[in-house]
């Protein structure tokens, strides 16, 4: 079991603590219910060190991230990050991932915790141009500092006027007494804030000093167990449930992350897919029932014909009712379809919407 840079930190600080990809990590400090709505209305920090980050330099490191990610990477600015994900061979997918710019020649790959050395040894098996590949993740920590009051809580800290950052765009600069931070308007949660790489060194002293910055705003520490029913009002894929190495992309509505003017793994085979039209969907909805969608339950139509299956769902603390992610025929992907969802021995009555669930 690895163990974050902090990780003593948070048991100090009473944090229940769970095995998740592979990580000793912090699932919750009070409850769920109030750091989620301690990042809906205010500003919480999610300790997220162990997510994957990879250096790619040289002159083939772009020409590598072209051919190995479905998003064109070409079209990235000095300073701007990107979506994307990697195709696998078989028309599933190996991760999903951002892409960040810092200047020609130099870039960096965040990768999901559970796949850090599955993408690794993916990417390498690519690199045939000889990019140069360095994989800093357990030398790196990273805070997701969210919520509506994130910029408050942290201007204090460094002299890059945050509220100029776009979304999602970066800039390497000083915070919190650190010469080298990137500060990144990104994040997993749709409450606004950002996302703080800094080195294992200086974790600590930065932690710190955005809770004292961040006190005058009541910044709480926040655990994993929020971090899912904030990125699931906001329909985000979650890697291992909505989308996985089985899952098409196209079927998983990454259609805009998919960039056929560039050539890359699997691009012709999915290219065929998307002329051909898929069969299946994901699609979000909410419980009309009173009920919570679960991983694998089942999804049916009026008849009790099975048409799918749920793939994340919860009770959404800012709506009140439940509500899911899930993969259903293509007929019964329309919003405004009536579905229903098995929950054990009861059929209980949900309608396909628009994404997100939660609108600020």
């Amino acid at each position: 079991m690895k163990k974050v840079a902090l990780n003593n930190l948070h048991e100090k600080l009473g944090a229940k603590m769970v095995p998740f990809a592979g990580y000793n990590m912090p699932v919750r400090y009070s409850s769920d219910l109030e750091e989620h709505n301690t990042v809906r209305n205010g500003v919480g920090v999610f300790d997220v060190s162990h997510m994957g980050e990879f250096v790619l330099e040289g002159p083939e490191a772009l020409d590598l991230i072209q051919r190995v990610t479905s998003n064109d990477a070409s079209k990235l600015v000095d300073g701007q990050a990107q979506y994307s994900y990697l195709p696998n061979e078989d028309g599933g997918v190996v991760d999903d991932l951002l892409v960040y710019k810092f200047k020609d020649e130099k870039y960096m790959l965040v990768v999901n915790a559970s796949n850090i050395e599955k993408d690794w040894n993916w990417i390498s098996k690519y690199n045939t141009k000889g990019a140069i590949m360095k994989n800093v993740s357990d030398s790196h920590s990273l805070f997701a500092v969210q919520g509506p009051k994130a910029i408050e809580a942290l201007q204090s800290l460094t002299s890059v006027n945050l509220s100029d950052i776009k979304f999602y765009n970066f800039v390497v600069g000083p915070l919190a007494g650190v010469e080298y931070v990137i500060i990144s308007a990104t994040g997993y949660t749709g409450a606004g804030g950002f996302e703080i790489y800094v080195s294992n060194d200086h974790a600590e002293q930065v932690w710190n000093a955005i809770f004292e910055a961040g006190a005058a705003y009541d910044i709480k520490p926040i655990g994993l167990g929020a971090r899912d029913t904030l990125r699931l009002e906001m329909g985000y894929c979650l890697y291992g449930n909505d989308i996985t190495d089985e899952t098409s992309p196209l079927e998983a509505g990454l259609g805009w992350v998919t960039k056929f003017t560039k050539e890359f793994t699997n691009s012709k085979n999915l290219q065929a897919q998307k002329e051909a039209g898929i069969t299946r969907k994901l699609v979000a909805f909410k419980m009309i029932d009173k009920g919570i969608p679960r991983s694998h339950y089942a999804l049916e139509d009026a008849n009790e014909n099975n048409i799918g299956e749920v793939t994340s769902g919860t009770m959404s603390p800012s709506l009140g009712y439940g509500v899911g992610l899930g993969y259903v025929t293509l007929e019964n992907s329309k919003v405004g379809t009536e579905i229903f969802v098995a929950i054990r021995n009861r059929k209980l009555k949900a309608e396909v919407i628009k994404l997100p669930f939660y609108k600020a």
